[in-house]
């Protein structure tokens, strides 16, 4: 019998190769800029391409999967991963990275929707939370891995190989897959019920809470680099810096009450965001952001499954995620133009923290809904 937390472990490392591609280019981005002749607004809106593909898959991902097989699609999504990262490594210009980034985020995405559906497929009740938890961790570690070593390995051979390697990391994971086996009795899940205007809402509010808190954390480290260097950092030394903001993250997530975690850490840590271009220890300013946003995450991601009911839980996540992608898409070539038009490198950092502070936003709408009889 099949130990589902082998499985769960095949999965976790497979999901690693996502966040680790999505960093690679904001972990090479003075290399690749001086290269290819990017503007910063390019450079976000290459970042950003690889999450615009959910505004599209997060609703008929689920769908596909039940049509092709969960497995076989992420094997798909690992093998598009791996030819959009060859394609964007051998990028003569703008239009090819664009084209690549494209590739792999569609892969990337589907991939994410259905190793959810997998994880699901073998756990249940408490383990099920546990479960997510630990997948949902393999996102933030990829992040820190491609922060803290490929602007080294950028430095040290060239852009094009340090991207050449999430390829690589995007393999192993399309190995590990072909050697994980279906749950016994899987199947499509519970048909999908439609959302009134009122959970509608909340799916939007909470969606737009969760893209303001993860895209903030994302332009941070995907600019901050540019600050240090500014400051006299090399490349290698820089992105080991900003990778310390997600490995204090990961491991300063507290339990507590809900929206006192959401309102008190997003403001929080916009406030120390705040602190980077200005505090003269970047060490000391990193840690502290990451130290402010372990808070938020588990009550963020809490509100939709504390709304709606378990029949159209499905279709509210769907909305959810689209908004999620979206925000992640837009907000990141919105930090490079600010870049570019303040021509100052504390530019994305700041705005940054006033996306941060607007995952409040998101989160009034929800309780605001939530009061009102359904």
């Amino acid at each position: 019998m099949t130990n589902r937390w082998m499985v769960l472990a095949l999965v976790f490392l497979t999901r690693t190769s996502m966040g680790f591609q999505f960093q690679s280019v904001a972990s090479v981005a003075p290399l690749m800029l001086a290269d290819l002749g990017l503007s910063y607004a390019q450079l976000g809106t290459l970042i950003g391409l690889y999450m615009l593909p959910g505004a599209v898959f997060a609703l008929p991902g689920g769908v596909i999967g039940q049509r092709f097989g969960n497995r076989r699609v992420v094997v798909a999504g690992l093998a598009l991963m791996i030819a959009g990262a060859a394609l964007t490594a051998g990028a003569g210009g703008f239009a090819t990275a664009v084209a690549g980034r494209l590739l792999s985020g569609i892969g990337a995405v589907v991939m994410n929707i259905l190793l959810a559906k997998i994880v699901s497929d073998w756990f249940a009740g408490r383990e099920l939370s546990t479960a997510m938890a630990i997948m949902l961790t393999a996102w933030p570690v990829g992040l820190g891995l491609a922060a803290a070593t490929l602007g080294g390995l950028a430095a040290g051979t060239s852009w094009r190989a340090a991207v050449l390697t999430t390829a690589a990391a995007a393999g192993l994971g399309l190995i590990l897959m072909l050697f994980c086996p279906d749950a016994p009795g899987a199947g499509g899940g519970p048909a999908r019920a439609a959302l009134d205007r009122r959970e509608l809402g909340l799916a939007l509010g909470a969606g737009f809470a969760w893209g303001c808190f993860n895209a903030s954390l994302v332009a941070i480290v995907a600019f901050g680099p540019g600050l240090l260097i500014e400051r006299g950092a090399t490349l290698g030394e820089a992105g080991r810096i900003v990778s310390l903001a997600i490995w204090v993250t990961i491991l300063s997530i507290p339990l507590g009450r809900p929206t006192l975690l959401i309102v008190t850490g997003s403001l929080v840590a916009a406030s120390t965001m705040l602190l980077i271009p200005v505090l003269a220890h970047a060490v000391l300013a990193f840690c502290l952001v990451g130290l402010a946003i372990g808070a938020p995450p588990g009550g963020l991601m809490a509100l939709l499954p504390r709304a709606l009911p378990p029949e159209r839980l499905a279709t509210g996540f769907g909305v959810f995620y689209t908004v999620f992608y979206v925000m992640m898409a837009l907000t990141q070539p919105a930090a490079g133009l600010v870049r570019d038009v303040a021509g100052d490198p504390a530019g994305p950092i700041v705005f940054a923290a006033l996306v941060m502070a607007t995952t409040v936003v998101g989160l009034a709408i929800v309780r605001r809904l939530e009061r009102r009889t359904a």
